[in-house]
């Protein structure tokens, strides 16, 4: 049996521990079709936490209904690249003309420049209407999915958002599932030309428990033959701490270190698994998080790392000797970031775990 754990931003892994469940509301939609509300959701969450995963899931439950699945990363462009497969789909279904390749993309990537005739250079709304009425006499339907909407440029955000309103106001059989952090998200719903993703279902992701972990952990490896015990078992699904994360890589080096020791864990080993994946993790997610925040920002969350757990902001201010406007606006900016969150009224936390730990090693 190979390693089933897959600790690479974007793979699917073996298990969603934990979030069972989270997708009824999507899946009952696509069977009722065009205007169900689980067909507008939105997946926020930290770093790490397994919105693409979770994203990935709804991906493939779509197309085991037979939908038109168009994913996307919201990098410059991607609504043209959106109208793009569009247009190749509805090639693909005999509504549109063969032998044509893509020359050009327009302005703000809301139009797409092909080879073809001038009046088959159809707007992007347009395109979709035409692709979604041949869904619909076809009995299924076709839904976006946008990973990533932090990086998004907002004005392309707005444009696919007032399409799909468009097109839900039109009876059209369409779904939209967003994934981003918290204040981005956020900060989306709170623009006017968005605010009918307010209605949007919500799925706020958040650790899983322990103990599922640890169920998961001696499922697997007790299918696999790998002999360790529960005391063990217990031990390494608490240092996933229930990041999602942390749990593929964890159990990666875990069953790396069975490998190497006979198929047998013991301690030696899952220390060694811990360390690795603690290493891995630490490159990977946290310092690539910390090499967009600058000095100022790094001060405030060693004054953070100060405490073992949420920090009172006012305290984080005494530290710096800095007045609570400037406090303000290095929380509002590291919230957005997705490195801290507030778990309570004038309180912050880190959003990564590991991140104070890392934070009073090194003194990043």
């Amino acid at each position: 049996m190979m390693n089933p754990f897959r600790p690479t931003a974007g793979a699917t892994p073996p298990e969603l521990i934990g979030r069972e469940g989270m997708l009824d509301e999507f899946e009952y939609g696509l069977q009722l079709g065009s205007g169900a509300p689980g067909l507008l959701t939105i997946i926020t969450g930290a770093r790490g936490i397994g919105k693409t995963a979770l994203l990935s899931a709804a991906q493939g439950a779509a197309a085991r209904h037979g939908w038109v699945v168009v994913p996307e990363t919201a990098t410059p462009g991607f609504v043209g690249r959106i109208g793009e497969t569009m247009r190749l789909h509805l090639d693909e279904l005999g509504s549109g003309p063969t032998g044509r390749r893509i020359t050009a993309l327009g302005v703000a990537g809301f139009t797409v420049t092909t080879q073809l005739p001038p009046e088959r250079q159809v707007d992007w709304r347009r395109l979709g209407n035409q692709l979604l009425n041949v869904l619909a006499e076809k009995k299924t339907g076709l839904l976006f999915t946008v990973d990533e909407i932090h990086s998004a440029d907002r004005a392309e955000l707005s444009q696919l958002a007032a399409d799909v309103q468009h097109f839900i106001r039109d009876g059209l059989p369409i779904g939209l599932i967003f994934a981003g952090l918290p204040a981005a998200v956020s900060d989306l719903l709170n623009e006017g030309v968005a605010t009918f993703l307010r209605r949007a279902e919500r799925i706020d992701l958040h650790a899983a428990a322990i103990a599922e972990v640890e169920r998961s952990y001696a499922s697997t490896f007790r299918e696999a033959g790998i002999s360790i015990g529960s005391d063990l078992v217990r031990y390494a699904a608490e240092a996933t701490g229930g990041y999602p994360f942390l749990i593929q890589l964890i159990g990666y080096q875990l069953w790396r270190q069975a490998e190497i020791n006979n198929m047998a864990l013991e301690k030696t080993n899952i220390d060694q698994a811990i360390n690795a994946a603690t290493r891995r993790h630490e490159a990977t997610v946290i310092e690539a998080a910390l090499s967009t925040t600058s000095d100022k920002d790094k001060d405030f969350l060693r004054a953070m790392a100060e405490d073992d757990g949420p920090v009172v902001a006012g305290d984080i201010g005494k530290r710096l000797n800095a007045k609570s406007n400037v406090v303000a606006n290095y929380r509002a900016r590291l919230i957005a970031a997705g490195l801290i969150e507030a778990p309570a009224y004038g309180k912050v936390d880190f959003a990564i775990p590991g991140l104070r730990e890392y934070l009073r090693k090194t003194n990043a």
